[in-house]
């Protein structure tokens, strides 16, 4: 309670009691009915909510009055004496409960209550309310985390372009797509050496497909990276993109969690983007910001001195070339979807709700599949780590009239032939 408070209660209390500390001189029967008077009545009490006083309240206050030789400040309201000490939980009770929280600071509060009963640390039949100890292990700051020790960090740069390329996912505004408003977002990489973006463009998804689209378009672009570091969302932990970027020797990377300080410099690239480039973005539809975007990289970002390099991102990429690797010209193949599946005895398998028909020899075997979903008629299998080329959609009818001879060489039936005994020929 303030210094203006305590005077707003004092001076409060003295108009209560004003009539009895006077000079006037107030004979038994009518000091009896003027408590009895000042106790009927409401009042509106500082800092309180009660609106009644009793007899005995009164009483004490002209006890204090006369006691303080006539002082205001004998009737300021007087502090507890048991302030800040809680009086649910004695202190034997109290000791007990701090040494046990300092031996288990991770246990919540029903297991110390749990743990002070089952090894009787406390007298049988001692009220534990959960609100007393969450209360009473706060006021000891003993319910706060401990702060996480402080971790070696260094600034870095990578020694070389493409040594290493960071990525990360930036939510972009809304804008038409197919005669639809949809949120998008900023698929951007960075490299580390030189801060040249190799391949940035806005989708309509975060997903494994956009980043995957997006990643191809910028080695095709800038060649390959040595390393790739991005954050731990579904798409960066994808098996997709861990066999692409193996198949490449590309080293993924994963940031720890909650920790994006190791990405500063994509982070810092988004926000240039939000203070230099969406600001005066004036398209409506996505195509528009891809091209505006695509413009912006090329003619302004890559061409001005980087802040922290002093150069150019595209001088400073340029100019030690020779460490660069080329993209291979089938890139498009290492960017398959592979999916496993076991050949079934009649040697079909099930790829992308397409049914197709495998060598005989890997009947029963596991093999892997890899297809570009936009085009899922064209399928590669292989075992073992052997391409068994492209296969073949199964034609159930084409089989229908497909038999053996005697040397169980293959040969077609004639079209409207009967199949014999009613059964069709096994392929």
């Amino acid at each position: 309670m303030t210094e203006e408070q305590k005077k707003e209660v004092a001076v409060f209390r003295y108009g209560i009691i004003a009539d009895f500390v006077g000079a006037t001189r107030l004979d038994r029967g009518e000091r009896e009915e003027l408590l009895q008077d000042k106790c009927a009545r409401k009042w509106h009490i500082p800092s309180s909510g009660r609106t009644r006083l009793s007899r005995s309240t009164i009483l004490r206050w002209i006890r204090f009055y006369n006691e303080g030789n006539g002082k205001l400040e004998s009737l300021y309201p007087q502090e507890r004496s048991d302030q800040g000490r809680g009086r649910a939980l004695d202190e034997e009770t109290s000791l007990v409960l701090i040494d046990l929280r300092r031996q288990l600071p991770e246990a919540s509060v029903p297991a110390l209550i749990r743990i002070l009963q089952e090894r009787q640390l406390v007298p049988e039949g001692t009220p534990l309310c959960r609100t007393t100890i969450y209360r009473f292990l706060h006021r000891c700051n003993l319910m706060k985390k401990q702060a996480p020790s402080s971790s070696d960090r260094r600034k870095f740069e990578a020694e070389s372009p493409n040594d290493l390329w960071q990525s990360d996912v930036m939510h972009g505004p809304l804008l038409y797509c197919s005669d639809k408003r949809r949120k998008t977002y900023l698929i951007a990489f960075i490299d580390d050496h030189s801060r040249l973006v190799p391949h940035g463009q806005f989708y309509t998804s975060e997903g494994i497909d956009a980043f995957m689209d997006s990643f191809s378009r910028a080695l095709q672009k800038r060649g390959l990276p040595r390393k790739l570091y991005v954050d731990n969302g579904s798409a960066f932990r994808s098996h997709q993109l861990e066999f692409s970027t193996a198949s490449l020797g590309i080293a993924l990377i994963h940031a720890r969690p909650y920790q994006p300080q190791g990405k500063g410099k994509i982070k810092r690239f988004f926000k240039t983007i939000r203070t230099q480039f969406l600001p005066f973005f004036q398209g409506e539809t996505l195509d528009d910001i891809n091209l505006a975007f695509s413009l912006w990289l090329d003619e302004q970002y890559h061409r001005r001195p980087h802040s922290s390099t002093g150069q150019s991102p595209f001088m400073r990429f340029t100019s030690n070339m020779q460490c660069l690797r080329n993209a291979p010209d089938d890139l498009s193949n290492y960017f398959r979807k592979m999916v496993r599946r076991r050949v079934n005895k009649d040697r079909s398998l099930v790829v992308d709700k397409r049914l197709f028909e495998a060598p005989v020899s890997l009947i029963g075997r596991r093999v892997e599949v890899l297809y570009h979903e936009h085009a899922p008629e064209q399928v590669e299998i292989r075992s073992d780590g052997q391409s068994y080329g492209l296969l073949r959609q199964l034609d159930v009818h084409v089989n229908s009239r497909v038999r053996r001879d005697k040397n169980n060489q293959i040969e077609l039936a004639e079209t409207n032939a009967p199949c014999q005994s009613g059964r069709l020929w096994e392929s």
